[in-house]
């Protein structure tokens, strides 16, 4: 770490063993008493961290609350690339909202969906592939994936058909940027309620309506926070038309959860499978598309 810019000036260097990432993360404080984040990888990793990095300078520059880039450089004689950014204080968001009631929580959720929404005012590049041409390819081969790794979930069959009844709804989508991973365990809450967004390092392009692919995760901690994403980023209840989007972009997000834990053990494979249950219970076994888990009366309208 001694050739990365203000290296001397590090106090304290602790690891920061959480996510999915391969990053290797630490927590920095310095003389003056500041705290960063410390992301580090391969070097052949470097053009797609220098482009993570550039793009998260943008969303910053759009006043999204986060952690703000500070520096990107290479360190030890060449072998590594690293990040350095502002530290959020907080917790994440999956262990505060429960103790919160459930109007803070819907109101957090607002901010959530307001936040998101600025995230994707950024535009996709002018010769990004067309959506349905794109995200058909992907869906086949997920399914196909799904149906070879000798795992199978009850009610797969449900799901599968949606998906395949519904394909057409990939048609002149947009696309925009993406944080990739938007959802309570990327989420942090300070001790006054800030909400901060952090780990933007699965971003991507593609329809926005596809970010909320992991808003199941948010769901299972709080339905009023995800209600409230969805209120906030919509200015109000979202249109049918997204509903029947966001349940086919779960149920595609469902079948390639399965055969991505098996890499993972038997723990993961329990709990995508639980997943898969409580996805085919909020969709009423895929015959409804707005879920059960959205609390349409909660708030009359927008706050």
């Amino acid at each position: 770490m001694k050739d990365i810019l203000g290296y001397n000036s590090f106090l304290k260097i602790e690891p920061v063993n959480k996510g999915w990432s391969s990053d290797k993360k630490y927590c920095i404080e310095t003389v003056d008493g500041k705290k960063l984040l410390l992301r580090v990888a391969d070097i052949s990793h470097y053009d797609g961290k220098k482009t993570e990095f550039e793009m998260m300078k943008q969303v910053a520059a759009l006043g999204v609350p986060m952690s703000q880039p500070l520096d990107f450089g290479i360190c030890n004689n060449g072998k590594y690339v690293y990040s350095l950014f502002t530290w959020c204080d907080g917790e994440e968001s999956r262990v505060v909202l429960p103790q919160l009631t459930e109007t803070e929580q819907y109101e957090l959720g607002i901010k959530s969906g307001k936040i998101l929404r600025i995230i994707h005012s950024i535009p996709a590049p002018i010769e990004q592939e067309k959506w349905d041409v794109f995200f058909n390819r992907k869906t086949s081969d997920k399914i196909e994936k799904y149906k070879s790794c000798g795992i199978k979930i009850e009610g797969g069959d449900k799901i599968i058909d949606y998906i395949e009844n519904n394909r057409c709804l990939l048609s002149d989508r947009p696309q925009c940027y993406q944080h990739g991973d938007y959802h309570v365990g990327n989420m942090i809450i300070s001790s006054d309620n800030t909400l901060s967004i952090i780990d933007f390092n699965r971003h991507d392009f593609g329809d926005p309506w596809e970010e909320f692919n992991r808003i199941v995760w948010s769901a299972a901690v709080s339905p009023h926070f995800a209600t409230g994403q969805l209120n906030g980023y919509f200015n109000g209840k979202p249109p049918i038309e997204f509903f029947k989007l966001l349940a086919f972009y779960i149920s595609s997000n469902t079948i390639s959860s399965i055969y991505w834990a098996v890499t993972f053990g038997e723990n993961e494979i329990a709990t995508m499978k639980n997943q898969a249950k409580d996805v085919l219970s909020w969709f009423d076994n895929m015959n409804n598309s707005v879920p059960t888990w959205y609390l349409k009366n909660f708030y009359t309208q927008y706050r």
